[in-house]
């Protein structure tokens, strides 16, 4: 669904709004033969101190056309508030946005999303029959952003990591991958999925932690090169139907949200990937884990050209600018966003910044 269509389909409500979406499903030449799953996801916010105009943003899944995800729709509740759902022009990153005025009193919005998932599988042995994508598109995901330069010490280490690759793109991408797994670590001291400046990791031979960031260097050194790739920001919604413990949620989700990625194969269209999740999987499958291990081993070669679709996307953006906000440009848009007359609220303090998410399969017949 595009832009045009998603705000068509939107209404906004003073006391509830839904954007109708059910986006036709059209295969994108990945081979897959899991069934759709489908889930119900609650966001809960509450401005515990509000001061003048208070105002909150919460993403919305994908509201774009996946073999791996569709859209069902999004409802969300709200008192006094005006309420619109929106989207970012570059990126097509779909949210909703809501704005009290300064006497609002005990400011709440909750947002529920439906999806359809089913597990993602590239055959990358076999020859692709993919239409190409959009050039515009693939350039628009070899710029570099404000966390992933693709110029001085991204593009050395680029390069070096290709220097003896024989082969293209896929070649490149596959060495990128493995030396991510190789050279990185997940730092369980990192706040939330990390922020992603892989510059100052490089710089500072710091390689450790989370998705955010183990991912992000994935695709800036993609990119770097000339890879188009991209981060997929989201949150998982399920266990891990793969026997891995800890690639799947725990409880509510308030805190499982989850950095993926992805880079452009010719004749493959996008072909998923996660470096991030091998070295969760290395710290926190079992104790004393190492690379060495078949645990480990399982979850790295599924992890090239596979997602378990435990997991809902939200968006590809980058420095996302968000309208009305005073306090700049975040990074991206995976966590509920907040701001009030005393500055923006803290994302990764959920106790604070009061917001709830959970998640609910439900029984397709």
């Amino acid at each position: 669904m595009h832009r045009r269509a998603f705000l068509k389909a939107s209404c906004a409500l003073s006391t509830m709004a839904v954007i109708s979406a059910l986006p036709r499903f059209t295969s994108a030449g990945t081979e897959m033969a899991d069934k759709w799953r489908e889930f119900e996801v609650t966001t809960r916010v509450e401005i515990l101190k509000p001061a003048g105009g208070t105002r909150v943003w919460l993403p919305v899944p994908l509201v774009e056309e996946t073999p791996y995800q569709k859209s069902l729709g999004n409802t969300w509740k709200v008192e006094g508030a005006t309420v619109s759902p929106t989207q970012d022009p570059k990126f097509g990153a779909a949210f909703v946005f809501a704005e009290w005025p300064e006497a609002a009193h005990n400011p709440t919005l909750e947002l529920t999303s439906r999806v359809a998932t089913r597990n993602r599988t590239v055959d990358l042995a076999k020859p692709g029959t993919v239409a190409k994508a959009d050039p515009k598109v693939l350039a628009l995901y070899t710029e570099p952003t404000d966390l992933l330069p693709t110029d001085g010490i991204v593009q050395e280490t680029a390069q070096d990591i290709i220097k003896d690759v024989r082969g293209g793109h896929l070649e490149q991408a596959r060495a990128i991958y493995e030396w991510v797994v190789e050279n990185t670590f997940r730092d369980p001291q990192t706040r939330g999925c990390g922020v992603g400046d892989i510059k100052s990791m490089l710089e500072t031979n710091n390689l450790g932690g989370k998705c955010a960031d183990l991912n992000a260097m994935f695709v800036g050194l993609s990119r770097a090169v000339g890879i188009p790739a991209r981060d997929v920001y989201g949150v998982r919604v399920a266990t891990s139907q793969l026997g891995f413990k800890s690639l799947g949620k725990s409880g509510d989700i308030t805190k499982a949200q989850h950095c993926r990625a992805e880079f452009y194969l010719e004749g493959h269209g996008w072909v998923p990937v996660d470096p991030g999740d091998v070295r969760k999987v290395v710290l926190e499958e079992q104790p004393g884990l190492t690379l060495q291990d078949e645990v480990v081993k399982r979850a790295r070669a599924l992890l090239f050209g596979n997602w378990e679709m435990n997991w809902m996307a939200y968006n590809h953006a980058h420095d996302l600018l968000l309208p009305k906000a005073a306090r700049g440009k975040i990074g991206f848009l995976m966590y509920p966003q907040g701001e009030t007359a005393e500055g923006r609220l803290d994302s990764l303090d959920p106790d604070h910044f009061r917001y709830t998410i959970a998640s609910r399969e439900i029984e397709v017949g």
